[in-house]
């Protein structure tokens, strides 16, 4: 597989998660966790916590690989999803970027457009924050 395309963070406040209404297509108007593409030189890891600050203001640290996703027609652009609880700072969305944010329950994802495969990604960070 080749090198990430793209990066994005599941943020945990338990028992939500942060989601992000796009403002911009591709995704425009969809529901998602926050990210972005790679820049040059830059590590997945690096782009998903560059992407958490420029779109909402906020530091992360602590972050966890979840999976990778096959995006694009021809599933060709891989997206690194990363996930954690470790964050520091107040929401200043950027409004290029963000249309819309909220704290979300899993259960409410059913009733949100939400871009490809997000139900199943929520899942896997749940599962790794599993406390019981």
């Amino acid at each position: 597989m080749s090198l990430p395309f793209a990066a994005s963070v599941a943020l945990l406040r338990q028992p939500e998660i942060l989601l992000i209404q796009r403002n911009r297509e591709p995704s425009a108007g969809l529901w998602t966790l926050p990210g972005g593409r790679l820049e040059k030189g830059e590590t997945a890891e690096d782009a998903a916590a560059r992407e958490l600050k420029e779109e909402l203001g906020l530091t992360v640290y602590g972050l966890r690989p979840v999976r990778t996703l096959l995006l694009g027609r021809n599933k060709s652009f891989p997206l690194a999803v990363f996930a954690t609880e470790g964050f520091e700072g107040e929401i200043v969305p950027d409004p290029a970027e963000v249309r819309a944010w909220r704290w979300v329950r899993p259960p409410q994802l059913r009733n949100l457009h939400t871009t490809y495969d997000l139900g199943s990604v929520v899942e896997a960070v749940y599962r790794m924050y599993d406390r019981s």
